[in-house]
């Protein structure tokens, strides 16, 4: 009697408790439901992602953002990898509804009896809820909140979704954010490259991605990997022999930068910088692509071409020295590559440590621990540097140009042999136009953007010299000039009250040529023909007249001087104006945008240029992809006949 009602007391408990639970559960329920987000965000949901630049054909140029990241659809995921993640995560995912009922309840239980938290008990569900929508505090409220959104996601997105949305979210270290930005950013490859050992590499990451990653915590991040394979073994997702082959494989984890094309720093910050003024610094996470008109091969034989030029005249004009000595004696074989770490790279120039010299030869040390041997050849040209015109003698010995423990710049030629080089310190600038549109298709600030970000294709305004006068020879021309007027080259004394002295211009040669025709004036850039030809047409037409090729007055002098180019003025517009005489006339607007587009692919602009066409009517319309479309047409500035002759 007495033990049949214990019974129906445990009876009315259990009901009681029962009723009382669910009742906390539905008062729980009306809590949080009108504060859960909608789930429907998640189709549509904006990952932030990097500013990138690509060039004409889409090949990456540069990339800005703290967060890298590179989605990818579930379908280019390979199985090998979806399944590290299974095993290391979630191996239920494909069975559950949101939650991991054992798991939580063996989390509870765990929790009474310990009074601590177990980890793992959260499904890729719930770290997709946590991830998207809520906060990392650790509260219980907080739990009971990603469980209900969990259900919600399951009742609205498929599993692939799920996971598709888990792996591009997932933050996996060194700011690579997503599977897809991990095995660049440690291997330097696709998702779909990657072995079965790197894939359980990545996928051990998302535990504690800031220490345990190959980088920071290779030890522990190697453990975990083998467990995670050890695991996908005894799931089934990998044979016996796979196993025991990605466990030998040691991990040659590294740190990937973005592979970009051509060297185009300078150009990539022009994007930047104009992003930037239209979008805001949402640019950096909006995963916005930016197609340029810069041809790649052009970029990079203007790139060769300034630094080549660069070095030569800074050697010819001697050697200033190593950057910098240390005295070797109190420093270990190891740790001599490391007093190279303070010395990068500079425009293709690698750093050396002379660790011995010879009678005709020096030994260094590259970074990475490399020896390599420069020869005779390679030295000689070293003549101490004395002032911008003035060099020592040529040296003799090697002692005579290094000593053990300089830090020096080292170059290696096409055959393989080495040089001793050195920065240059004299700058320079390089840019390329399409003329019929105007279209940058080459750019180069200066030596390296590393060493000076100044760009001195477009902020750098210099006198352009020689350069500007066909100029002025197409302003005489205008005047009724003609290639073979008779000009005398002969010399010319002004006196001139703002002159500190009295002005006598001459040829560079020093010499005077007599009656000369127009045409050999120029191609022979005689300066007195010049000044001559600019005191009969005037100062001020030609200020007036050199606007048709671009030029503001307020750059340029109205006086003789402009016929030998002392105008201010910078690259890019010079390369504008010489435009306007290989086009036929037409002044055109340089551009380096070609394209925006948002991280859909969504075109936000595309450019029109005006273009020189000498047959074209004066509207023309084309259907595109975009509908139809006005051609812009460039104003003709100067005639056919002026721009031949």
């Amino acid at each position: 009697m007495i033990l049949r009602r214990i019974g129906r007391l445990f009876i009315y408990l259990f009901l009681l408790g029962s009723v009382a639970i669910a009742v906390l559960a539905a008062v729980i329920y009306l809590r949080i439901q009108p504060q859960l987000p909608s789930i429907e965000v998640l189709r549509v949901v904006q990952l932030q992602e990097p500013l990138r630049v690509y060039s004409h054909d889409r090949r990456i140029l540069a990339e800005f953002g703290d967060k890298r990241r590179t989605p990818v659809n579930i379908e280019e995921v390979s199985p090998v990898l979806v399944n590290a993640f299974l095993a290391a995560e979630d191996d239920h995912f494909f069975e559950h509804s949101g939650i991991d009922v054992p798991g939580l309840v063996s989390a509870a239980v765990e929790l009474v009896v310990t009074g601590k938290k177990r980890r793992g008990a959260s499904t890729i569900t719930m770290q997709v809820a946590r991830n998207f929508f809520l906060s990392t505090e650790k509260t219980y409220w907080r739990k009971l909140t990603e469980i209900l959104l969990a259900f919600k996601i399951e009742e609205s997105l498929s599993k692939d979704e799920i996971l598709e949305l888990y792996l591009n979210k997932i933050y996996l270290g060194h700011h690579a954010y997503g599977v897809g930005a991990a095995a660049q950013v440690y291997y330097g490859k696709s998702v779909n490259d990657l072995t079965l050992a790197q894939s359980a590499t990545i996928a051990a990451l998302p535990k504690a991605p800031s220490r345990v990653n190959p980088i920071n915590g290779p030890e522990e991040t190697l453990a975990r990997r083998n467990y995670i394979l050890g695991r996908m073994l005894k799931l089934g997702y990998i044979e016996q022999l796979a196993y025991d082959e990605a466990i030998a494989e040691p991990d040659e984890a590294a740190l990937y930068k973005v592979r970009t094309e051509a060297g185009a720093a300078y150009v990539a910050e022009m994007v930047r910088q104009e992003m930037v003024k239209r979008y805001g610094k949402a640019v950096y996470t909006s995963g916005y692509d930016v197609i340029t008109t810069l041809d790649v091969k052009r970029q990079q034989a203007a790139n060769q071409a300034l630094r080549k030029d660069l070095i030569a005249y800074s050697k010819r004009h001697g050697f200033r020295g190593a950057e910098a000595h240390f005295s070797l004696e109190e420093i270990s074989d190891e740790d001599r590559s490391g007093l190279l770490d303070d010395y990068p790279e500079v425009g293709g120039l690698a750093a050396g440590l002379v660790i011995g010299v010879e009678e005709q030869s020096v030994e260094v040390l590259l970074q990475g621990g490399d020896l390599v041997t420069i020869g005779w050849d390679g030295l000689s040209w070293a003549r101490p540097y004395k002032s911008a015109n003035r060099m020592g003698k040529s040296p003799k010995q090697a002692s005579k140009i290094l000593s053990v423990g300089d830090i020096v710049r080292v170059q290696q030629q096409d055959d393989d042999a080495w040089n001793l080089t050195q920065v240059p310190k004299i700058e320079g600038a390089l840019v390329s136009l399409r003329p019929e549109d105007g279209a940058i298709v080459a750019l180069v600030g200066g030596f390296d953007f590393r060493k000076s970000k100044f760009n001195r294709a477009t902020q750098a305004k210099r006198q352009p010299g020689s350069s500007f006068k066909p100029v002025v020879y197409s302003a005489a021309l205008e005047k009724g000039f003609t290639p073979a007027t008779m000009i005398n080259d002969a010399p010319v004394v002004f006196d001139d009250p703002n002159l500190e002295s009295t002005w006598r211009p001459e040829n560079y040669s020093g010499q005077f040529y007599g009656p000369t025709r127009l045409r050999e004036a120029l191609y022979r850039s005689r300066n007195l023909v010049s000044i001559r030809i600019l005191r009969a047409i005037g100062a001020s037409y030609v200020v007036d007249y050199a606007q048709r090729f671009g030029f503001t007055d307020d750059q340029l002098p109205n006086d003789l001087t402009l016929a030998l180019g002392s105008a201010s003025v910078t690259p890019l517009q010079m390369a504008r104006a010489y435009a306007v005489l290989a086009n036929g006339g037409y002044l055109i607007e340089p551009y380096l945008i070609s394209g925006i587009y948002d991280a859909s692919g969504e075109a936000l602009y595309r450019a029109n240029p005006a273009i020189a066409c000498p047959r074209c009517p004066e509207s023309i319309e084309v259907i595109n992809e975009s509908g139809m479309q006005t051609i812009n047409l460039a104003p003709q500035m100067l005639t056919p006949q002026n721009v031949w002759l």
